[in-house]
């Protein structure tokens, strides 16, 4: 059976970056939402074709909400809502509400994310196990990725509007944050 899917979006969040899609079969009425290509809600035979459709993404269980609305005819939008915000939105909200850094440690793809609200730290989907303690110029989050020793430094820049700048640090080099 051929796929008709007809929305795609990826959503970055600390544990991972998740490729949502959506069939919908505007004889039918069904309705299938894939995550990273797994099937994880269907709906058959649906007699209603527009309304929403809410399933967990991530391992955190962050909530998505699919918008279905007719437009003239028999053309239908599709828009994707994270936690009660557009995709958009929630996307801005979060770069400055998170770090990210991508870099190579023993030859493999790591992805180290910040949560600023509560110094969460996950690395390549695994919430990391951290010790913080203060310092002179701020403070500084302490974990090990394998062998290596990895830090992040929160320091003032006495700019009101920069506040606190975050830098991770991989057995002493510092890395240069990602904007994904």
């Amino acid at each position: 059976m051929s796929k008709d899917v007809v929305g795609m979006w990826e959503v970055s969040l600390s544990d991972g970056i998740y490729q949502i899609e959506f069939e919908h079969g505007t004889t039918t009425g069904r309705r299938v939402v894939y995550i990273n290509g797994k099937e994880v809600l269907r709906r058959d035979w649906m007699f209603k074709l527009v309304g929403k459709e809410t399933f967990p993404v991530g391992g955190t269980g962050t909530k998505a909400t699919l918008n279905i609305e007719a437009m003239s005819g028999f053309a239908y939008e599709y828009t994707l809502e994270i936690n009660g915000k557009n995709l958009q939105t929630f996307l801005d909200n979060r770069t400055k509400l998170s770090k990210t850094w991508l870099l190579k440690l023993d030859g493999a793809d790591c992805r180290i994310v910040l949560e600023k609200d509560t110094m969460d730290v996950w690395c390549n989907g695994q919430r990391m196990e951290t010790t913080g303690e203060f310092a002179d110029d701020g403070t500084e989050t302490h974990f090990a990725v394998r062998n290596h020793k990895c830090c992040i430094k929160a320091t003032s820049t006495a700019k009101k509007r920069k506040g606190i700048t975050h830098s991770l640090f991989v057995d002493g080099t510092r890395i240069m944050e990602t904007s994904e």
